[in-house]
């Protein structure tokens, strides 16, 4: 014999109402229950975006020229991160491009970066 089991909603906790397998009494409770779930994912997500933007825009701001070269101390001023990228590239040569976006570095010597734009990218 089955018994009947009032169910809840997850969010609220109201007696739900419809359906078998219901889980939210409404969409609203639905969408906070998740937002709640992914809020420390979506969170550090947010977290690395910014820092990555705030790179491509040092970036952009001090390369007006397309190639250009800065020094490591430059780019610390602004608040460049530099553990934060969207991607690299290695050369034939060997040298490895690091790129925020579109918007690329090279380390050179004595701490300077040859700052550089993809070309594939307007």
């Amino acid at each position: 014999m089955q018994t009947l089991v009032e169910k809840r909603c997850r969010e609220c906790n109201k007696k739900l109402i419809g359906r078998a397998d219901k889980k939210f009494c409404s969409d609203q409770c639905r969408t906070s229950f998740n937002n709640k779930l992914n809020s420390d994912e979506n969170n550090y997500v947010r977290n690395v975006n910014n820092i990555l933007r705030r790179n491509r825009r040092i970036l952009k701001e001090l390369n007006k020229t397309g190639k250009s070269k800065v020094s490591r101390e430059r780019l610390n001023e602004k608040g460049f991160d530099f553990l934060y990228h969207t991607s690299s590239y290695k050369t034939k040569e060997g040298s490895l491009y690091y790129y925020c976006y579109e918007q690329g570095y090279l380390p050179v010597e004595n701490n300077y970066y040859l700052l550089v734009v993809r070309k594939e990218y307007p």
